[in-house]
């Protein structure tokens, strides 16, 4: 029906608009009809029906393009989420992945730092060498070998007052008794024979470390040494030796070097020797030592050292009323490099001497021993009526004996020590060497109890300056037995036999006319260079002492340039002999005060170090 209608409205209208218009004429329009009112009304719900199916139409469209926004949007979204899926999986396994990297990175940064402090060190410690070889160089290299040099240089003096004829080297058993003609004259003597030149040549490979040292002074004498114009005296080696030292604290040393008697400042070690400080080249009364050639063995355990060295030996002999049946050694052969004008004895066997220290913070400390073998070979049959060699007999005596040497700071500006050797047979490392053996009537050797002491006081005030103080004595013990061998029965042989005699020990007597060409005679025919010695005087010395004070200051230290210091030593020598009689054929009972001797010394060093 509403087709019918449409249709029928759409005829209308075509007529209507067919139809060919007529001039407007102003009539009244005629009533409406019914039918005409409801076809009207028909249009206009048409009309009005038209309109919504176009609204319907476009929100349809409006629809239908919103949903294919949507559904776009919808897969763009579901695009986007697989994307932003993959790209989450992807940062993820990344994450991961970093997470592990980072941790590695922090830990190689970590290991970068503490290698950079050690590499920042080194290269400091590298710089600072290189710095200091450059401007100052410790050491000269050769191949995988340091050499160090070592050397002082000394402009020195001595004063004594009791003219001995000596240079800076004291000769302490001389010491002249009043009745020489030297103990009233003094003697003033400037010297450079001290100054030392040496080197110090290191290896290290790593499981071990080698050594070599070599020291020497100008305190030798040669056949053409003088002072009347050049002052030509020879050089002469003090210490020359090999050293190999493993990393375990074991060491073996060999070659010519300080005795392993000599006190050390810490072990056993080569080149620490505790030496008293002091001009005098001879050292001070009491202190023990020796410088010869042998092989050293040390093992170090912490604080503890343990050493044993077998040394060159050699014998100090003295005895009066002596036998002419009996020999130790002979004078030096040309052929053999030894000195012509020096006795060497014939040894049978080294010195062997133990010592175990002990370093702590409150002191070093040293205990030790010395074994020595004197051999000599005698003739008992030289007393008879037609003395005869048949019969000659090697005879061979023990001596030794032990020591102990202490030192510790009592404040930090004082040390103090205490050195003690006592035995039979160990006069010879003494430093005023007085005798190790004597002998019998019948021509064997017999060694004689010696005791030596030291005592120091070291003073530090000022870091510059040093105040020493030492008190030392030297003993030796009468050593005398009695003949019985044919005319000499009833006659004490030995050292210090109370029967002789030391009547003239104080009394003054006139030059000798000389020997050899070392004199020339004078106005009144006595030689210039032949001053009296004391006649009947045996003085056999029975003890030395010695009382020293010194001070050292240094103007100026420094590693780089060197050391300059300046010394003065005072010192007082007593030498007392033992007693004998009256006169040469005086009573054993009739005896006379051993003799005294007295010395005071001023000695004067200057000296530059190298650094």
């Amino acid at each position: 029906m509403a087709a019918i209608l449409v249709i029928s409205s759409i005829s209308l209208q075509a007529q209507t608009s067919t139809a060919p218009k007529k001039a407007t004429v102003h009539k009244k329009a005629p009533a409406e009809s019914p039918v005409e009112r409801q076809i009207r009304e028909l249009r206009e719900q048409m009309a009005s029906q038209q309109a919504q199916i176009d609204a319907l139409k476009q929100q349809n469209a409006d629809k239908d393009a919103k949903l294919a926004a949507a559904q776009q949007s919808a897969q763009d979204a579901q695009t986007a989420a697989a994307t932003a899926s993959a790209k989450a999986d992807s940062l993820s396994s990344n994450l991961s992945a970093n997470t592990e990297a980072v941790s590695n990175l922090n830990s190689t940064v970590t290991d970068l730092k503490t290698t950079n402090v050690g590499l920042a060190q080194t290269i400091s410690d590298t710089k600072k060498t290189i710095s200091d070889e450059l401007e100052s160089p410790l050491a000269i290299h050769y191949k995988g070998v340091q050499i160090t040099p070592v050397a002082f240089f000394a402009g020195e003096m001595v004063y004594r007052q009791r003219a001995m004829n000596a240079d800076v080297n004291t000769p302490f058993n001389a010491t002249p008794y009043p009745g020489a003609a030297q103990a009233n004259t003094s003697e003033l003597n400037f010297s450079g024979r001290q100054s030392r030149i040496g080197a110090l040549f290191v290896g290290n490979p790593g499981p071990f470390k080698l050594s070599g040292y070599v020291e020497a002074d100008f305190l030798g004498a040669g056949a053409s040494s003088n002072e009347n114009q050049s002052n030509s005296y020879v050089l002469r080696q003090r210490q020359i030796f090999g050293q190999a030292a493993l990393n375990n604290g074991f060491t073996v040393t060999g070659g010519q070097m300080w005795s392993l008697v000599t006190e050390t400042k810490k072990s056993t070690d080569n080149r620490t020797e505790n030496l008293p400080q002091v001009i005098d080249a001879q050292y001070v009364v009491g202190f023990s030592w020796e410088r010869q050639p042998g092989i050293r063995f040390q093992q170090k355990i912490g604080g503890f050292t343990g050493a044993v060295s077998v040394e060159e030996a050699e014998i100090i002999y003295s005895a009066t009323n002596a036998n002419n049946n009996f020999f130790i050694g002979n004078a030096g052969a040309g052929g053999g490099l030894y000195n012509l004008t020096a006795n060497y004895s014939n040894n049978v066997a080294p010195d062997v001497i133990a010592k175990a220290t002990y370093d702590a913070k409150f002191g070093h400390f040293e205990i030790g021993g010395v074994s020595r073998w004197f051999r000599d070979r005698y003739y008992p049959n030289q007393t008879l009526a037609t003395p005869s060699a048949t019969g000659g007999t090697n005879n061979t005596k023990v001596g030794g004996g032990f020591f102990v040497n202490a030192r510790a700071p009592i404040t930090k500006f004082a040390d103090v020590g205490v050195h003690v050797l006592g035995g039979t047979g160990v006069g010879r490392y003494g430093t005023s060497t007085l005798p190790d053996v004597t002998v019998h009537p019948d021509g064997t050797l017999e060694p004689i109890k010696n005791l030596q002491g030291l005592a120091s006081v070291e003073l530090h005030p000022l870091p510059k300056l040093d105040l020493v103080g030492y008190w030392g004595e030297e003993y030796a013990q009468r050593t005398t037995y009695l003949s019985t061998i044919g005319a000499d029965a009833g006659k004490l042989v030995g050292y210090a036999p109370i029967t002789s005699t030391n009547a003239g020990c104080n009394t003054e007597t006139l030059p000798t006319t000389p020997t050899s060409g070392l004199g020339s005679i004078g106005v009144s025919g006595n030689p210039p260079y032949s001053p009296g010695t004391p006649a009947n005087c045996l003085g056999a010395t029975k003890y030395l002492y010695e009382a020293t004070a010194g001070f050292t200051y240094r103007f100026y230290t420094s590693p780089k340039y060197g050391r300059l210091q300046y010394q003065m030593q005072y010192s007082y020598l007593s030498r007392q002999a033992w007693a004998g009689v009256t006169s040469a054929a005086g009573a054993a009972t009739t005896t006379f005060g051993g003799p005294h001797a007295t010395n005071n010394m001023v000695f004067t060093s200057f000296r530059y170090y190298l650094p």
